[in-house]
Parts: structure tokens; sequence; C-alpha cells
């Protein structure tokens, strides 16, 4: 039931997304399915991709009766630095290599607020199908549905190889 209400919160945005440049259309393998595609991310994407986040984000929140949440300048600041850190480490975690807490980080950039949540994930896929593997997961769900949060920081860092580093943070 949670896939469908992400799915059809997130149909049209998918539409869009396709759309606008950053995925194509591609071969189909031996079972009829599209084989997966490179997402690559053109330099002056992010802009976009944030606020395509915030808007599916907030239409999954809206959905279940909660209030939307604001891209904050500080928590992308502290989501960027650590998705290329895990980059660095080579390791999708919550620590960085220094040893810092995902409070430690928004603290370092000047976020005054209290961080919520952190979800990382380290994936080809686009930044609507790791927002939906995350609502899969009932406890980066309650991050992203926390009626607390009032913030969103969300960034990525992308290797040359294609990988995606995803970091995103809540916070109230």
């Amino acid at each position: 039931m949670v896939r469908r209400e992400v799915l059809l919160a997130l149909g049209s945005t998918l539409f869009l997304a396709a759309c606008a440049g950053g995925m194509t259309g591609g071969q189909l393998g031996p079972d009829g399915k599209p084989l997966p595609q490179v997402y690559k991310i053109r330099e002056g994407d992010l802009g976009r991709i944030q606020l395509r986040m915030t808007d599916a984000v907030n239409a999954i929140r809206q959905s279940r009766g909660q209030g939307p949440l604001q891209l904050n300048a500080e928590l992308n600041a502290a989501a960027s630095t650590h998705a290329r850190d895990m980059s660095v480490q080579n390791r999708p975690w919550h620590f960085g290599s220094d040893g810092s807490s995902p409070i430690q980080r928004a603290q370092r950039v000047g976020y005054i607020g209290t961080v919520q949540g952190e979800l990382i994930s380290e994936t080809y896929e686009t930044e609507l199908e790791t927002l939906a593997a995350w609502m899969e997961d009932p406890d980066t769900r309650a991050i992203l549905l926390n009626p607390e949060a009032r913030n969103m920081g969300f960034s990525l860092f992308q290797e040359k190889n294609g990988k995606i580093w995803w970091t995103m943070l809540t916070g109230s």
C-alpha cells in the first residue's frame, strides 16, 4: 500500500524528471525490461534536482497529513559535504571521515535548529527512485514523515563512473 501511494505521488514528477533530460531511453533486456541507464547529472542540475526532491517529499507528506518541508541552505551544505565524504570513504554511513555526526555537520555550517534525521544512499538511481526506496523502509520513511520536521537539506555527489551518493537531512 505504501509503495502504491509513493508511486501515485511521484508518477507525474518522475515523468517530468524524465522529460528534463537526466534520464534517457535505452535498450530492453532479455526479460523485456529496460536495461539500467546511468543517470548522468550535468553541471547546473543540482538546483533542479533539489527542487524536484522537495516537491516529491512534500507531495508524500501532504498525502499523509504532514506539513511541508522547506529547503534549507545550511542543511543543503551539510548534505553536500557528507555526500562527497561518503564517496571518499567509499561507504554509505552516517559518520564523517573525521568521526562527525549529522548533528555536528549541521552545526558546522550554521544550522541553528534540531537535526531530526539523516538519509543516505549509494546508488546509480535517480533522486526519485531513491526517495521511493527510502519510503519502502519503515525507519527511513519515519524520518521523511516526522511531524516535527520543518526543514530539509538534500544534495549529492556523482563519481565519474556514474555512482551517486545521496544525502538528505531533516530538521526543525
